[in-house]
Order: C-alpha cells, then sequence, then structure tokens
C-alpha cells in the first residue's frame, strides 16, 4: 500500500513538470524594423517568430519569416514581479547596436533572458551609452 502511494505521488509530480513545461511553451512573431544580435549572430531586420523548441522552454528558436536568418539560442527563465501586459521583446541598444535580451508574455509570471554577447559585454565594460527598446509582439 505504501509503495502504491509512493508511486502515485511519483506519476502526479511527473503530470505537474510536464503540465508545467507544456504552459512554457511559446510561439510569438514581431516584426523588428532594425538589425539585432542574439548571441555572437547578427540577424537583419524583418518579421521573426520566437517559439520553444526544448521541453524545459530553455532553447529557443527565432526564424525570419522571410529569407533564411534562423538560429538556436539557449535562454534562462526569471521570474518577474508581476505579469507582463504585453508580449515584448526588450533589446538594449548602444549606439546603433540592439542586442536581443529578453522576451516577455503577456499574463506571465516568466520571462526569458538571452545572455549576454562577447560584443555586448565589451560595450558595457567600456561605458557606452545604453538604452532599452522595447518591441510589442504577437502570439501566434
Amino acid at each position: 500500500m505504501k509503495r502504491q502511494a509512493l508511486s502515485l505521488i511519483s506519476l502526479l509530480s511527473l503530470l505537474l513538470m510536464a503540465g508545467s513545461a507544456i504552459a512554457q511553451t511559446i510561439h510569438v512573431r514581431a516584426n523588428v524594423p532594425f538589425n539585432f544580435s542574439v548571441g555572437n549572430k547578427t540577424l537583419p531586420a524583418g518579421a521573426y517568430t520566437i517559439e520553444t523548441i526544448s521541453p524545459d522552454a530553455k532553447m529557443l528558436l527565432l526564424r525570419a519569416r522571410v529569407g533564411k536568418p534562423s538560429m538556436m539560442v539557449g535562454s534562462n527563465t526569471a521570474e518577474a514581479l508581476k505579469g507582463a501586459e504585453k508580449n515584448k521583446l526588450v533589446f538594449n541598444h548602444y549606439g546603433s547596436q540592439y542586442f536581443l535580451s529578453e522576451i516577455r508574455i503577456e499574463g506571465s509570471d516568466v520571462s526569458y533572458k538571452l545572455p549576454k554577447s562577447r560584443a555586448e559585454v565589451e560595450l558595457r565594460a567600456q561605458n557606452a551609452s545604453a538604452s532599452q527598446m522595447t518591441l510589442l509582439a504577437s502570439l501566434k
């Protein structure tokens, strides 16, 4: 009896974990009006889709809707203090360079933070003037 109870608890735990992974699945569309960097790759301005491709929602696929540019990138999920009001892509902006830094999903308490590229780290080390640019996105 004790063994069956432990098996049931294990099964329920697995179902809850699977449910949270499904809940974290994203599929976002955005029109980016400027060239931008993700990791060590620069992508051209244009229409993009971004989606999770791993069960733990930490691998993202960025794909241009027209043309070839696409890439996979790892992300870290971070809890926000409150859910995002809109779907957003957040870029760090230094001079004429933009770096995708975060994806926020409407109503979610989780945001997807992208690692800083070597170029962005160097700009920050040089105390380059920085700002943030936020673009609205839509769920597909």
